[in-house]
């Protein structure tokens, strides 16, 4: 089996020091969960990373592949111009999942050079001290939550007979809407719905996952279910161990980190 790592991580930008500066004490839980993940990455010899993210090129009715042969990150949208990183894409498995899933789900592929936050922040993080690493971004989409977990599915085939030891990442904040200050706005149902995900990943519930109400999870204000629920596609029928590494959210956005054992 190919599939080395398997975890869930934010990405407030606030994570890349030279942004939060002195509030990056504040995620002290989540930037040491991210090290011990990134710890593990360079200590399997992971070679690849397939990150899923919910800010890059969305589609309503397909989900998107990033096929650049090179990526590049960068933090001037928030005010920072002098981070940067740049890394080498999977072309060998990108091309593999072109050619076997373009006729069993709606796929479409972009080339685009320059990574989108919810990708560049985990993987700047992940990969600050590995140089050698390639990565493959994909976006999820505006179908529904069991057409995730069906093309997380269909992704596992290929993942599995891959030649090279991945890491699977997805990338997500829980609710924007836990306090009166959160950047959406206050809403009853934010903590709800973090309190009731991460319970049901504790778990292993992934059907109570795909069936939860439309209504409840818009009224949460989050960005992170459809990246899970592709992540729970490629790992169903693969035995694993969910662990939480941390869980806070001291700026009314919940940040969820954790890892699955396999």
């Amino acid at each position: 089996m190919s599939l080395e790592l398997a975890a869930i991580l934010p990405h407030p930008p606030i994570l890349i020091p030279t942004i939060g500066k002195e509030n990056l004490i504040k995620l002290n839980l989540t930037n040491t969960a991210i090290k011990k993940i990134s710890e593990e990455i360079k200590n399997n010899g992971i070679e690849s990373i397939l990150i899923i993210s919910p800010h890059g090129f969305v589609q309503s009715k397909a989900f998107t592949m990033n096929l650049s042969p090179r990526f590049t990150c960068n933090f001037e949208n928030f005010g920072d111009f002098q981070t940067k990183k740049e890394w080498l894409g999977d072309i060998g498995l990108s091309h593999r999942i072109r050619e076997k899933l373009e006729t069993k789900a709606p796929l479409q592929m972009i080339t685009d050079s320059k990574l989108d936050h919810g990708s560049a922040i985990p993987l700047y993080l992940l990969t600050e001290k590995i140089n050698k690493i390639k990565i493959m971004p994909i976006y999820y989409s505006g179908l529904t939550n069991e057409a995730h977990f069906k093309f997380g599915q269909l992704l596992k085939s290929e993942i599995l007979y891959h030649n090279e030891k991945i890491a699977v990442i997805a990338s997500g904040d829980l609710s924007h809407r836990l306090t009166k200050e959160a950047p959406a706005g206050y809403s009853s149902k934010g903590k709800k719905f973090d309190k009731r995900i991460v319970e049901l990943l504790r778990q292993n519930k992934t059907k109570e996952i795909i069936k939860m109400d439309k209504n409840f999870i818009h009224e949460a204000g989050e960005c992170g279910l459809k990246s899970i629920l592709i992540l729970l596609g490629i790992m169903d029928e693969i035995k694993h161990t969910p662990k939480i590494l941390s869980y806070e959210a001291p700026f009314g956005v919940g940040y969820l980190t954790m890892k699955f054992d396999l």
